[in-house]
């Protein structure tokens, strides 16, 4: 059964990482492609193969049994323009060398699967699935959610008795739709699916939200009962006695450095993940159909006043109860679909 399940599941995962280099990366078989991966993981063997599949003529290095100079010896003989997969059970370093920035410089393509060992065997069907590239979808809602954002003047969050209203507008909304045109580097992490903002003004967010999820020290998802935290002018000013340990301990961690801001505002686009059917990863679960905030003054898109990047450390994601979202009084989202 469990062969039978790893294959039905290795057939959907070549299917889908098809898709994305055809409809995402844009790839032709005419295409120098190198495959970079590791095998400390089931999940990161399982998209291995499904890559090896979906590029029967490509190259592949297993960093293991390669040292550093084996490594960029291959980036080396790589053209703008050629394509670069990285499966990564952790996150590849060499030494401070940032593999994806590195090849992005040199005008590379990149895919990237990034800390696949968070998740376990239950997850990796609802991380599979996360996968699927559906251009109708992501590049018809994406945009137009953008464009709805880019207009909104005020925006209001109501879940499970909590309200927050963010007013005085939004910045320019971020698309994470697997959509490159025009874009100086190809490609990005993967699974996709983000349309995200700020607050203009920090001090036009006030209210309430009801947390059920955020991730631990290890940087896995860990739900809970829902609890309440309250904002003011931005700042997270107190949270409810149910509040679990983990949050609070987040928090006193953080605010130790900096202020805990409330800075991104993403709306997640990918259908697969959602709070019943999830990753553990945090930086894949953030895609969910639905909504997340961070908190800390860590956000490297949005330039304000008074924080820098090289002092800003923290960015929390959070997720809140969502039943609606408006915008200027319409509505944007009812809690299971986009209404744009």
């Amino acid at each position: 059964m469990r062969k039978h399940m790893d294959e039905v599941l290795l057939q959907t995962a070549t299917s889908h990482v098809r898709d994305i280099l055809h409809h995402a990366l844009t790839y032709t078989p005419n295409d120098s492609a190198l495959l970079v991966f590791d095998t400390h993981s089931g999940l990161a063997c399982l998209l291995t193969e499904a890559y090896r599949r979906a590029l029967p003529g490509g190259s592949v290095l297993n960093i293991d049994s390669t040292d550093k100079q084996g490594v960029l010896a291959a980036f080396d003989a790589l053209q703008p323009g050629d394509l670069v997969v990285l499966v990564q059970s952790t996150n590849f370093r060499l030494d401070e060398f940032r593999i994806r920035l590195h090849l992005f410089a040199k005008g590379i393509k990149v895919i990237e699967h990034v800390h696949l060992g968070r998740n376990p065997p239950n997850t990796w069907g609802t991380y599979i699935n996360a996968l699927a590239y559906d251009p109708a979808w992501y590049r018809v809602v994406g945009p137009a959610l953008q464009e709805k954002l880019r207009r909104t003047h005020e925006l209001v969050v109501r879940g499970a008795g909590a309200t927050l209203t963010v007013s005085g507008g939004l910045e320019a909304p971020k698309l994470n739709i697997g959509e490159y045109t025009g874009m100086k580097n190809i490609g990005g992490s993967f699974p996709i699916g983000e349309v995200f903002t700020e607050a203009k003004d920090f001090s036009s967010m006030n209210g309430a939200l009801m947390l059920y999820c955020l991730a631990g020290p290890d940087f896995c998802v860990q739900m809970y009962e829902p609890f309440r935290i309250d904002i003011e002018k931005g700042l997270v000013v107190g949270w409810a006695s149910n509040a679990p340990e983990t949050f609070i301990t987040m928090f006193r961690t953080l605010t130790a450095v900096e202020r805990p801001l409330v800075r991104e505002i993403g709306f997640g686009l990918n259908r697969a993940i959602t709070r019943e059917q999830y990753v553990l990863d945090i930086s894949a679960f953030e895609r969910i159909h639905g909504l997340h905030l961070s908190l800390g003054e860590k956000h490297s898109v949005y330039k304000k006043p008074g924080i820098t990047s090289d002092k800003s450390r923290f960015h929390v994601d959070v997720f809140p109860v969502v039943d609606t979202v408006t915008v200027d009084g319409s509505l944007l989202f009812d809690g299971t679909s986009y209404l744009v």
